[in-house]
């Protein structure tokens, strides 16, 4: 473990060891704390010797590269999941933490889909590799919009640092830049996929061409938005070319023309149009061929069938792939929206209260890093889901954290009962002490798998 620390650039010069401040960090949300100031005000003398500032000091560290770590803990969580040969797709997505504090770097107006209104909070870009056996989120970054940004409290250290580039492409890039780096950041450490999925706010050309050029196939679901198809139409004498949105192609191409999908309670249509990736106003075309897929949803209750805007569009940049597969896709998606809802709700996301930039940094990551812990521990016991293994590591913690509170009250008095019995013991009653002290002290060494036999296990 300090060699991957130390790989990925977390060093102290002095005081607690980095591991076991990780450490804490790491499991801190297991005791369901509501912040690392209550954890160590209530519970970190039973996992560390670090105070309170140790944490932070941590937290704010400008030059620990916690991508890195982030990366080298995924892939670890990845190699029990990925079969040779088998389908393993990238899935994008983002989500808002609201957070409207005046003194919170990187704070900005974004809209939020779920509620349809604007709201003040930090936007966080994922990338996550999902397969039929689970999903492993592979990296993160903020996102800053161009509206109400709440700049830095005070400048960086070092403006070279880790965070303080970070914090400039969170500023000036666009999602679709963010995406490109970060699947070439995946690409480039060994992690592949066959495609990238992706919701209908991904669903734009520069998304769909930032895949292209990563050599991904996109499933993607599109919005009913202005965006021009070629739909070709071969006719006996003559061959018709119209440039349409997709309300004029379900107009020309889909109504009326259902087809039933084998196994599936649906009704679709599939046109394969041509796309041009770079927009009307480019010197240069990119046309590409693309499949639409347009999926009639299943009739409400007091309907016998779907309304006539009960209809969605689904784009791939493979004409081949068939419509049932499609879907079977797409559904692989939705593993990062229960991943974004664990994250919220059990393993801190973004928290932490800070005025420093590099602690949102940490924050992003070590919720990931929790969350690959879960899929590894899912893996070795065989557990049904994560949930089942985040309960298991809440009751331990809380466990081993109630036997060590416990333990210092039953001590005094076991002191007080043998400073009386001193006159006939003599200097053995603070053999005594000392000796159930060491026992003691084993046992939550053991609990807490702190033994070097654990940690060199862990280290292979």
């Amino acid at each position: 473990m300090k060699t991957l620390l130390l790989r990925c650039g977390f060093h102290k010069r002095s005081g607690i060891d980095v591991s076991a401040v990780l450490y804490c960090l790491t499991m801190w949300v297991w005791l369901k704390s509501n912040s690392i100031s209550l954890f160590a005000r209530d519970s970190l003398r039973t996992f560390c010797a670090a105070g309170k500032d140790v944490l932070y000091e941590a937290m704010n560290r400008e030059d620990w590269n916690w991508r890195a770590l982030h990366l080298c803990v995924a892939r670890k969580a990845l190699q029990p999941l990925t079969v040779p040969g088998g389908t393993s797709a990238f899935v994008l997505d983002d989500t808002i933490k609201v957070r409207s504090g005046k003194k919170m770097p990187g704070v900005s107006s974004h809209f939020d889909h779920t509620t349809g209104h604007h709201v003040m909070g930090q936007q966080v870009l994922t990338l996550g590799l999902s397969c039929a056996q689970g999903f492993v989120p592979i990296d993160s970054e903020l996102f800053t919009s161009k509206t109400k940004v709440v700049g830095l409290c005070e400048p960086f250290k070092d403006g070279r640092s880790i965070v303080a580039v970070r914090h400039r492409a969170a500023l000036s890039q666009t999602k679709p830049e963010m995406a490109r780096a970060m699947i070439a950041w995946a690409q480039g450490a060994g992690i592949d996929a066959q495609y990238l999925l992706a919701d209908a706010w991904f669903g734009t050309k520069p998304m769909i061409a930032m895949a292209d050029d990563a050599l991904l196939t996109s499933v993607v679901r599109m919005k009913k938005n202005t965006m021009k198809y070629r739909h070709t139409l071969h006719l006996p004498d003559k061959v018709v070319c119209q440039d349409m949105d997709l309300c004029a192609l379900y107009q020309s191409a889909v109504r009326g023309q259902w087809e039933k999908i084998s196994g599936q309670p649906y009704q679709s249509k599939t046109v394969v149009v041509g796309l041009n990736l770079n927009g009307p106003k480019a010197k240069v075309a990119r046309w590409i061929k693309v499949r639409l897929l347009f999926v009639r949803g299943v009739p409400a209750c007091d309907k016998a069938q779907p309304g006539k805007h009960d209809w969605c569009v689904f784009l791939t940049t493979d004409p081949q792939l068939a419509p049932q597969r499609m879907l079977e896709l797409y559904a692989l998606r939705w593993a990062i929206e229960v991943y974004f809802k664990e994250s919220k709700q059990h393993l801190g996301f973004l928290q932490e209260q800070a005025r420093h930039y590099a602690c949102y940094v940490a924050s992003i990551h070590l919720t990931a890093i929790r969350f690959c812990l879960l899929v590894m521990a899912k893996q070795q016991h065989g557990a049904s889901g994560v949930a089942q293994m985040r309960q298991q590591f809440v009751g331990n913690a809380t466990q081993i954290d109630y036997a060590c509170r416990l333990w210092g009250s039953f001590r005094a008095l076991l002191c007080g009962a043998l400073d009386e019995l001193t006159p006939v013991l003599g200097v053995n009653a603070a053999l005594v002490v000392q000796t159930i002290d060491l026992h003691v002290q084993r046992f939550f060494v053991q609990a807490l798998q702190l033994d070097p036999m654990q940690l060199r296990l862990e280290a292979t």
